[in-house]
């Protein structure tokens, strides 16, 4: 993977973005660029996960670029191709939803959906409470959908948490690498 402008997109499943973080270090290693993009939610909520504030810095210095954070920031990547792909770590099933539905009322959704017209590959990967619940026909329908690649995934505590699922951030890259040929990574489920 060389030569290539990522969009690295955050959402709200706090709880995951350190390890998504971890593997956005990994990538900034790589010889290519990082466009890194963020929903409000992140980029302005402190939790007891950490402070936006840092994370911005962080994300920032990792990325030596700013943040796209509002949906005009984002609007611009479609119309002047702006990136070859887009990896959305975590997506949450809020975002799972938008995209599914063509909702485009935030930053990374109006990303996606700008980035889509240029028939150019999405990766999600996936952090969610209610995969296997309220989500599960979003995620089933974002299967079949053109374009739209899934880091592997599986249940991250199926005794308290039956209805969860979460990627496996470590295949971040690869499933980028393949769907940058047109191909899903496999297996999809762990």
């Amino acid at each position: 993977m060389r030569d290539i402008t990522l969009g690295y997109a955050f959402c709200g499943s706090f709880c995951t973005i350190s390890q998504s973080l971890k593997e956005l270090e990994k990538l900034s290693r790589l010889d290519i660029k990082i466009k890194p993009i963020m929903s409000e939610i992140v980029y302005t909520t402190d939790t007891r996960f950490g402070k936006a504030s840092e994370l911005i810095e962080r994300v920032e210095d990792i990325c030596h670029d700013k943040i796209i954070h509002t949906i005009l920031q984002a609007e611009p990547i479609g119309p002047k191709g702006l990136l070859d792909i887009i990896a959305v770590s975590p997506c949450t099933g809020n975002t799972l939803a938008k995209i599914a539905l063509g909702v485009t009322d935030t930053p990374v959704t109006m990303a996606i959906k700008a980035h889509l017209r240029n028939d150019r590959p999405v990766v999600l990967g996936i952090a969610t409470n209610d995969a296997l619940g309220a989500s599960a026909k979003n995620i089933g329908l974002l299967q079949n959908t053109k374009n739209i690649y899934f880091v592997p995934y599986g249940q991250d505590d199926s005794q308290n948490k039956p209805t969860s699922l979460v990627c496996d951030f470590s295949k971040i890259e690869e499933t980028i690498e393949k769907a940058l040929v047109g191909k899903q990574i496999q297996p999809m489920f762990y």
